[in-house]
């Protein structure tokens, strides 16, 4: 089954809505420039009500290592998803600690060159954007995949929504699926009908 993430967490209720609709990862993101930042005190909160079973991610961007293991450890994360310009070598020190997510922004085939230099966990795919590192709600071409050999599992980003959620799934066939603004009322605010009919369809493609 296509593992279904949902990422700009930012309150109690939406990640226990989450949950309950039968999401396998919730994201927390740490950048202070995001319209989805969480203080690190509330997302530790949040977690400590969530169940082991779900995964709990959080997102940085160019953040300094030692802070990233201190926000990891004290939220209590299992998962750190770097969506910056982050090095081989820098994601590298955090293996055998916590399960390590690459993203990286795509804008054509050229942007697929150096990502298997990355020893992650996983690969997650969004859409470049030169005003924001993620969350646009905008998608990428999925045909820059085609032919390409990822060495690592695949989660797919960048503008899914309830209604393309499906198709995603049928053409790329990644390992997961990444939401945020397209489920949304606002900007960290999970609607609820938006939340259960991607789930939904993410499950009915399966």
């Amino acid at each position: 089954m296509t593992k279904i993430k949902i990422c700009g967490t930012t309150n109690k209720h939406d990640a226990l809505m989450a949950a309950e609709f039968g999401a396998d990862m919730l994201g927390f993101i740490f950048h202070r420039h995001s319209k989805r930042y969480v203080e690190p005190k509330i997302a530790e909160d949040i977690i400590n009500e969530l169940s082991p079973s779900i995964s709990k991610v959080g997102v940085f961007v160019d953040e300094d290592a030692k802070k990233v293991l201190k926000i990891a450890q004290d939220a209590g994360l299992d998962s750190l998803q770097f969506h910056g310009d982050e090095t081989p070598e820098y994601c590298r020190q955090f293996k055998g600690k916590y399960k390590v997510i690459k993203a990286f922004r795509l804008k054509d085939k050229a942007s697929l060159q150096k990502i298997n230099d990355y020893d992650a966990d996983f690969y997650l795919l969004d859409t470049f954007d030169k005003d924001s590192h993620g969350g646009t709600g905008k998608m990428f071409d999925w045909k820059i995949l085609e032919d390409f050999e990822f060495l690592k599992p695949v989660m797919l980003s960048g503008g899914l929504d309830p209604d393309n959620v499906g198709p995603a799934i049928i053409e790329v066939a990644p390992y997961g699926v990444d939401v945020a603004s397209g489920v949304e009322a606002s900007p960290g605010r999970k609607d609820a009908a938006l939340l259960k009919r991607f789930i939904l369809n993410v499950r009915k493609a399966d």
